[in-house]
């Protein structure tokens, strides 16, 4: 049977991607260049009993998301940079909580309200860092429509799976682009809910580590009663300042997902040309499109490129980053800030090579004759 194609917005696919990962709850907030998203499920979700809010501002969207996920529901919400911003204080409160749930960020000019309609990739340090505290961090950039279809995907995957929240990360362009859209059927891509609890209620804990890293969550409503706090809390959930666990819960929590095994579940990035390349392109979002096209040109005359396309932002795939700094003679990384994660490719590179940035924060995309340009500088 033919599959399904439409012609989508990438704020379109979002939506849709979240559908098929099911999700039943939306709580947001209108904002440029996001808005799309919760458009479309404004209209989808109450078709099948889903349900869609309209908060009074950024704080109620992401507060309304948290309490959603503690009753069962896989939950979503959807801003930009200055929404983001005042959703930090609850981004926090779902990571230490360990609450699931989805946070699209669809990133614009800045800071403050900046250019509200023109693209920007100035918000990918906020992503890891923008609430307080030491706490793990998830987050995936796409880099097209149908990829950020099933990135949307696997983002309440790894959401449920990890039990945190997970955000999904691109820029306007790669959200107002329309781009042909194939559809996957029931089945195709692998859908992953939150274990549940093995014990009956008498016997439940939140927290308890037990069961592993990712301890089991029991819906509110389903005959479990317990406390959820944004305190450092015992593995029943209540407030603890004990000092050796408080540090047994926050050391866990970071382990759960940057640990070498979660790593490698996590992790997932694209490499084009990189077994012989003698210069690296690290590229993210709509900024690897032009460095592909880059690599294409370069190639023809002879100059040895390859691009790596990191799709999981955070955590950093560091090993892989160091092991190719030690091949190349130079990485250039092109995006659309005055380069945030150029410097973090300075760290785990740890000089082996030189870490050339193309920052641009005009509003307009970087174009691939910037690329080649600076490519032709270092050669």
């Amino acid at each position: 049977m033919a599959k399904k194609v439409a012609l989508l917005q990438g704020n379109e696919a979002c939506a849709h991607g979240a559908l098929y990962a099911g999700c039943n709850f939306f709580g947001g907030y209108p904002i440029t260049p996001s808005t799309e998203v919760a458009e479309v499920l404004s209209n989808e979700l109450p078709k099948f009993g889903g349900k869609f809010i309209q908060m009074e501002d950024e704080i109620g969207a992401m507060a309304s998301i948290i309490g959603a996920s503690l009753t069962g529901a896989k939950a979503l919400t959807a801003s930009s940079g200055p929404g983001i911003s005042l959703k930090q204080e609850l981004i926090g409160y779902a990571c230490i909580a360990e609450v699931p749930c989805v946070i699209i960020s669809v990133m614009r000019g800045g800071p403050s309200t900046g250019m509200p309609t023109g693209p920007g990739q100035s918000d990918v340090m906020q992503a890891k860092w923008g609430t307080h505290g030491d706490h793990a961090t998830i987050a995936l950039a796409p880099a097209s429509v149908q990829e950020i279809f099933t990135e949307t995907v696997r983002a309440f995957n790894l959401a449920e799976k990890y039990r945190m929240p997970v955000q999904v990360v691109y820029d306007e362009i790669v959200g107002h682009m329309r781009e042909r859209i194939e559809f996957p059927e029931p089945g195709d891509l692998e859908i992953i809910n939150r274990a549940k609890p093995t014990v009956g209620p008498d016997k439940y804990k939140p927290y308890d580590t037990s069961f592993g890293d990712v301890p089991p969550l029991a819906a509110y409503g389903t005959g479990y009663r317990y406390h959820v706090t944004g305190l450092n809390k015992a593995q029943d959930g209540f407030p603890t300042t004990k000092a050796e666990y408080v540090d047994a819960e926050e050391r866990r929590q970071i382990r759960k997902v940057e640990g070498e095994v979660a790593r490698v579940d996590i992790e997932k990035y694209e490499e084009y040309l990189t077994d012989d390349a003698t210069i690296l392109l690290f590229a993210y979002g709509s900024t690897s499109r032009s460095a592909r096209y880059a690599v294409n040109e370069l190639r023809k005359e002879g100059i040895k490129v390859g691009l790596f396309r990191p799709i999981t932002l955070w955590p950093f795939p560091e090993k892989r980053i160091a092991a190719l700094g030690k091949q190349v003679k130079a990485i250039i990384v092109p995006e659309l800030n005055l380069g945030q994660m150029n410097l973090e490719v300075e760290r785990v590179v740890k000089g082996a090579c030189p870490v050339i940035s193309i920052g641009r924060v005009d509003g307009e995309p970087i174009n691939p004759g910037q690329i080649i340009a600076q490519v032709k500088e270092v050669k």
